[in-house]
């Protein structure tokens, strides 16, 4: 595996991400740095290969976006529809099987198995780095954590998904129940 690489400006996710600025609201720069956290981790276990690197930027901005546009609990079948939706209408090519599964799987707690597992395997194991806030680590080493944190800071990214799950299910336990039982899979 190649040395972690942080990448400053990736455009092709501001350029994604600006659309959804007033929807996502004042989580947006957290939400964004999530992203690129996410992506550089990513990256990193497909080895900066660049065939993954829209596939992966695209899956990474929709992955939570139901959380907002759907102001969903259960949101993977929201930002899934939202990222096949913007695929398709605005021509990006993107497979879309390989899209929905990046999406879909990116909360997995086992390894996944089956088509596009390399990408999808990369994209679950990268959400699960950062998700934890780098608690677990999938082999990479907590210097380079650090180093990517330090890159894109939290912004209270961690604590604003705390938030909503309490402004969507009543209460911050009953909304992270409704959470891990939407989004978490086997």
């Amino acid at each position: 595996m190649s040395t972690l690489v942080i990448l400053a400006e990736r455009p092709r996710i501001d350029m994604l991400l600006e659309p959804y600025r007033e929807t996502i609201g004042r989580d947006f720069p957290g939400y964004r740095n999530h992203v690129h956290r996410a992506v550089t981790y990513a990256m990193h276990f497909l080895d900066q290969a660049p065939e993954f690197q829209q596939l992966v930027e695209t899956a990474f901005v929709y992955h939570d976006i139901g959380l907002w546009t759907d102001r969903a609990l259960a949101y993977l079948e929201p930002s899934e529809k939202v990222a096949l939706d913007d695929n398709r209408r605005h021509s990006w090519g993107l497979d879309p099987e390989a899209l929905r599964g990046a999406i879909h799987w990116h909360h997995k707690v086992f390894p996944y198995r089956g088509p596009h597992q390399q990408v999808i395997e990369a994209c679950r194991k990268a959400d699960w780095i950062d998700a934890s806030q780098g608690w677990i680590r999938k082999g990479i080493r907590r210097s380079d954590i650090a180093r990517v944190e330090q890159a894109f800071p939290n912004l209270g990214f961690h604590q604003s998904l705390l938030r909503l799950a309490r402004d969507y299910g009543g209460s911050t336990l009953v909304g992270g129940w409704r959470v891990m039982r939407g989004i978490v899979k086997w």
